[in-house]
């Protein structure tokens, strides 16, 4: 309900234009609330109160964290993770059995949903490093590719890091998925600051689809540190 104002009303001895003027702006307020009313010398009007209201959007409710929306990423592990019906375990075996004398350096899951593939990578005891992609449906591993970005300096740090390692990716694994239930997602060996060589290792829950990062030293499995990711 719209109240009439005092203002609204023509005030006795004004001109009939500016009357007439109040009555129009009257019946349009009580109609639509969107019409300001004002003199028309000055070619302006001060919008009433119920207009402004009227003008003014709603905001969009923002979605909760108890409503079941995803982020992006969310969505992107939802639809991949449930399509791998082969392990990172697996993927692994694959890879070092396809290159002669190799051990694991890493293995991620990756997209798109409908063709999701495990990228590997291993090295020889020389540190040449080696990728291979496994279908993470079928199991099947494709052509093995040298890493031609390496130098020499390359292939001695990794091949360093290897020997120091005595944690195999598997039992990292177990370490991050006895603190977190999930799915492994990924895998990776590299140096903390120190030089002490950690297995990185990404769990991603299957209940909200957020993902736990594990850093756990590579030579007695202690977790060196933890991070969720809820994007």
């Amino acid at each position: 309900m719209v109240t009439k104002r005092n203002s609204s009303v023509p005030r006795r001895g004004r001109p009939s234009i500016s009357r007439g003027a109040g009555l129009v702006c009257a019946a349009a307020v009580a109609a639509a609330l969107l019409t300001g009313c004002g003199d028309d010398d000055d070619g302006g009007g001060t919008t009433t109160d119920a207009a402004k209201t009227a003008q003014t959007p709603t905001p969009a409710a923002s979605p909760s964290a108890g409503d079941g929306s995803l982020t992006e990423d969310q969505a992107e592990r939802k639809a991949l993770i449930p399509k791998a019906k082969v392990g990172y375990e697996e993927a692994l075996r694959t890879a070092v059995a396809a290159v002669d004398k190799s051990k694991p350096v890493s293995v991620e899951l990756k997209g798109p949903a409908d063709s999701p593939k495990w990228e590997t990578e291993v090295a020889t005891s020389d540190g040449a490093k080696h990728t291979v992609d496994v279908d993470a449906v079928t199991g099947k591993a494709g052509q093995a590719r040298a890493d031609a970005d390496q130098d020499a300096s390359d292939k001695t740090e990794l091949a360093d890091r290897l020997k120091k390692a005595t944690v195999t990716p598997e039992q990292a694994a177990q370490t991050a998925t006895d603190k977190t239930k999930g799915t492994v997602s990924s895998v990776e060996l590299d140096d903390t600051d120190g030089g002490t060589p950690k297995w990185s290792v990404d769990v991603v829950s299957t209940e909200d689809w957020n993902k736990t990062t594990f850093d756990i030293d590579a030579t007695n499995r202690k977790i060196l540190r933890e991070h969720v990711d809820r994007d």
